[in-house]
């Protein structure tokens, strides 16, 4: 459920001049939580949230993810990854199975119907991420996932990317 917001602009502006307000990490996060909101709403005719959405999404990847891959890619505690695939399999939206780099590890794959479910919540997110991003013109957006694909990734993670903007002659400095 989203978090009601009475009238944010009014009771922001006076805080737009403080220290706090031009703090990258502080942006970062508050960036973060508008866009977060955004696609928490669009997911919830899916009985979805973000995390609950990402991991479908890294399930539907092809790659396989083991459940301590989702943990450590996501950057939430292994007892959540477990929770979130155990509600989504009880869903039939994915499903474990052994590992075969490591028998004693879970890979999550998604079924036929998570990765219906998928492309459809999919479409909501961009939309609402359309939403969160609607001040920025297509270059500015372009330059936003760029800058935040060098916070997020280390040089040599993005230099071992196969992803059409992660290649090292793109965001080396």
């Amino acid at each position: 459920m989203s978090r009601p917001q009475a009238e944010p602009n009014r009771s922001a502006n006076r805080f737009l001049s403080v220290d706090l307000a031009a703090n990258v990490e502080f942006l970062a996060a508050r960036a973060r939580a508008i866009g977060s909101s955004k696609a928490n709403t669009a997911l919830e005719e899916f009985g979805l949230r973000v995390r609950p959405y990402s991991v479908l999404s890294l399930a539907c990847s092809g790659e396989h993810p083991s459940q301590r891959e989702l943990a450590d890619f996501l950057r939430l505690d292994p007892s959540q990854i477990v929770a979130i695939v155990d509600d989504l399999e009880k869903r039939k939206l994915v499903r474990r199975r052994a590992d075969v780099r490591d028998r004693r590890s879970k890979i999550v794959i998604a079924t036929a119907k998570g990765e219906e479910l998928y492309a459809t919540a999919t479409a909501a997110v961009a939309r609402a991420t359309a939403v969160s991003l609607s001040a920025l013109t297509p270059a500015e957006v372009e330059t936003l996932r760029l800058l935040l694909w060098k916070v997020a990734f280390t040089e040599d993670q993005r230099a071992a990317s196969t992803h059409e903007f992660g290649t090292a002659g793109v965001l080396s400095a």
